[in-house]
């Protein structure tokens, strides 16, 4: 005979089912893949009605201040007071990967570290066409903006953006072999590209890699012929053609150009030059005065984002991941855009803007201010950009001091160089630049005169260099006796190096010495026939060679 059930066991039994379905639901939620994805779906829907209502809201105060000026109705925006998100453009590069980690991925949501941590939400949105990601930023649809160092002057020099007071506020990475200078049979070293057509994007940091190359050989921008691309994937097409000599591209372009044009090699890469190309964020100087603990605190998350990602290679993988979501490719095609750059830590970034009063090494105001000069020489821009100092925020960079400590932000160390072999006498330069620098008759001690000549004509190319190992060969005239020149020469050649040593805390390790004597005249100059011959014989040259 069946037992009824009591009203009371009925109550328990209702009770013990729905703390079933509470509980076996939040499991489902918290604990399952499906369930991740589905509150991140309603996340995201919840998201997107939010912005459409602010986005509505906006177009009614865009509509009633319509006859507000354009730096004021792009510095206003259309954001709401309440809006608590961070709207950060990219391109497809491998330095965004720490920010993508820390975020959880490209989209603002709800298991964002900068959500949990900092109380406020990141928006990644994908646009690589920068003339459409400015004025897009002017318009505020973007608080902040990539760029690299080299090329900011473009964005600080002209009046219409400069009004909006574009602020520099993070390094993000150097570029290490994402950039590369390819050239066909016969050019086998930078001095080669002398009166040969090349390929390359302006404005862009293709120019300042092609530049800084060039001076590296003692050439100029002149001493080319450029052709001027789009970008620089319109670069390596051309350099399929017969058009050009050789080109300026992006990895895996150096490779894949290289192998479909028989002869061909890639001269160099960020690899070599390794302190040239340095990606940037920037946003409104008014966006960072009424957001500044919000731009302090991206700057913090993301560093703490890298310094996992360098400890763990999971983290690095899952890094991987969300940038190939982000960019439409898979984690391992991810993991080889990654391995192209170094991503720089807090102590890069105290280095990099000058907080760090020791530093001798490649700062932004470097890369800056050549840049500013160079863009004029070369009809790129109509006048000088501001100084580095007025177009900086620091503020992220200082605030993160105390929070920011141990090795894992600890800027990069300078690399360390073996000792000189034999073979590295006489290997193959990267590229030669003959110097002009004075002694006293007979003596090997530098003047005043001379360390300025060092300073001027080759610091720099050794500071962009930093990979690169220096060969310093002297060289005399045929006055007096070949021995004693001999002997003279390698002590100048030493003399130039100990300074840039002592001056520029370089690896003593780096240099190669050689002295030639009168064995390697100028050419047109090998009788030493006149005083101007011998003069252009008691040089000092400069070569970069593999390091």
């Amino acid at each position: 005979m069946a037992t009824r059930l009591t009203g009371f066991s009925k109550l328990i039994i209702t009770i013990l089912l729905l703390c079933l379905i509470f509980f076996g639901g939040r499991y489902l939620l918290q604990q399952t893949e499906f369930g991740k994805n589905l509150m991140e779906q309603a996340e995201q829907s919840a998201q997107e009605q939010q912005a459409n209502g602010e986005t509505n809201s906006g177009s009614t105060a865009n509509s009633s201040n319509s006859g507000s000026n354009s730096s004021e109705s792009g510095s206003a925006t259309t954001r709401n007071p309440n809006d608590n998100t961070l709207r950060v453009q990219l391109v497809t590069w491998g330095g965004y990967a720490p920010g993508l980690y820390f975020n959880e991925g490209a989209q603002a949501n709800m298991r964002s570290r900068f959500k949990k941590e900092y109380g406020f939400n990141v928006d990644f949105k994908l646009e690589n066409d920068l003339i459409n990601a400015m004025n897009a930023w002017i318009a505020g649809e973007y608080d902040v903006l990539v760029q690299t160092a080299d090329a900011f002057p473009l964005y600080t020099a002209p009046d219409d953006i400069n009004s909006f007071g574009p602020k520099a506020f993070m390094q993000v990475d150097w570029s290490r072999g994402g950039d590369a200078i390819i050239s066909k049979r016969g050019i086998n070293n930078v001095n080669d590209l002398k009166g040969k057509t090349i390929a390359v994007a302006v404005p862009s940091p293709a120019q300042t890699l092609l530049i800084t190359s060039l001076e590296a050989a003692g050439l100029k921008y002149s001493d080319v012929k450029v052709i001027k691309t789009a970008d620089n994937l319109k670069a390596a097409e051309l350099f399929r053609s017969d058009e050009v000599d050789a080109a300026v591209v992006w990895s895996p372009d150096d490779i894949l150009a290289t192998r479909d044009v028989p002869g061909s090699k890639i001269l160099l890469t960020t690899v070599e030059q390794s302190n040239i190309i340095a990606d940037i964020f920037f946003a409104k100087e008014s966006f960072i005065n009424k957001n500044r603990k919000m731009v302090n605190d991206f700057y913090e998350g993301w560093m703490k984002g890298l310094a996992e990602i360098n400890a763990n290679d999971g983290n690095k993988t899952k890094a991987a991941k969300y940038l190939g979501e982000l960019n439409g490719v898979s984690t391992e095609d991810a993991l080889g855009m990654m391995s192209v750059v170094r991503w720089t830590t807090h102590g890069d970034n105290v280095n990099f803007f000058g907080l760090n009063s020791g530093y001798k090494g490649q700062k932004g105001a470097d890369l800056y201010g050549k840049m500013a000069r160079k863009f004029v020489e070369t009809g790129d821009a109509e006048k000088v950009a501001p100084n580095w100092r007025s177009v900086i925020y620091t503020g992220a960079v200082s605030d993160a001091q105390d929070a920011l400590t141990g090795s894992s932000h600890a800027a990069e160390k300078s690399k360390v160089f073996k000792p000189t072999t034999q073979a590295e006498r006489t290997a193959p330069a990267i590229a030669a630049k003959p110097v002009s620098i004075s002694f006293d008759t007979g003596k090997s001690a530098l003047t005043d005169n001379a360390k300025t000549i060092i300073d001027i004509q080759f610091a720099e190319v050794a500071k962009a260099f930093a990979n690169t190992k220096i060969r310093v060969e002297g060289n005399t005239d045929n006055v007096g006796s070949r021995a004693l020149n001999q002997k003279l020469s390698e002590q100048r050649a030493r003399s130039v190096a100990n300074y840039l040593q002592t001056a520029y805390g370089m690896d003593p390790n780096r240099f190669v010495i050689v002295g030639n004597g009168p064995d390697k005249p100028t050419a047109g100059c090998e009788a030493n026939q006149n005083e101007t011959c011998k003069r252009a014989n008691r040089r000092t040259e400069f070569q970069l060679i593999a390091g």
